[in-house]
């Protein structure tokens, strides 16, 4: 992972999202959580549009050639569960590719090779039920959902075991200097409890009530 990209994940998603919080933006992706709570990603996005097949079927990953390396894979299937649009040999190739992992607005499958390979996958969960010849890719680099999340290229996508968060990309320093300060803030509180104080006076002390809010 990029060393900038390092830097903000390791901040964790509770941060980025109080800090979004605080500056308006709606960008926490509900009900899409890691397949391992392991797992962890952060970098630019990569977005995949889908739609149902017509008679003539389609292609489900043919693009992941196109995809730089570091980039997160950001797949909008309408947020359906019958049918997925990922898995093996895609999680094989985005490993061997070095892309920062893949997040979808629906389901995948053979999840047991993304933890072989440790090959960081967000869905709304996983289903064997194939997406061939029911869904297919049918605009690359546009703007896509994640359900109440809108998602266009470059944007930032942060994930960890408490699910992921989308960052503007034109505002993405600003997120990140209050989700500094609001991770700072407690810590203090937490190293001032485990030093006795209570809880109340640290959280007085460090404002801990108005870290996330609208300023």
């Amino acid at each position: 992972m990029d060393p900038k990209y390092e830097e903000i994940i390791n901040l964790g998603t509770s941060a980025l999202s109080d800090a979004m919080d605080r500056l308006g933006i709606a960008g926490q992706a509900l009900g899409i959580k890691p397949i391992d709570r392991g797992f962890r990603l952060c970098g630019p996005a990569f977005t995949v549009h889908n739609i149902p097949c017509d008679i003539h079927g389609g292609s489900v990953g043919d693009y992941i050639d196109d995809v730089p390396q570091g980039h997160v894979i950001v797949i909008d299937n309408g947020g359906r569960l019958d049918c997925t649009v990922w898995g093996d040999i895609l999680t094989v190739m985005g490993s061997l590719r070095g892309l920062g992992g893949t997040v979808i607005n629906g389901v995948c499958r053979d999840s047991a090779r993304a933890l072989e390979v440790n090959y960081p996958i967000f869905s709304r969960g996983t289903y064997m039920r194939t997406g061939k010849d029911r869904v297919m890719a049918d605009a690359y680099n546009t703007k896509v959902s994640l359900g109440e999340v809108t998602v266009v290229p470059g944007d930032v996508l942060a994930g960890d075991a408490d699910g992921i968060v989308v960052i503007p990309q034109e505002r993405l320093e600003e997120v990140v200097a209050a989700a500094r300060e609001i991770e700072d803030a407690e810590d203090a509180i937490r190293q001032s409890i485990r030093s006795g104080m209570s809880l109340l006076e640290a959280r007085t002390r460090y404002n801990y009530h108005q870290l996330q809010s609208r300023r």
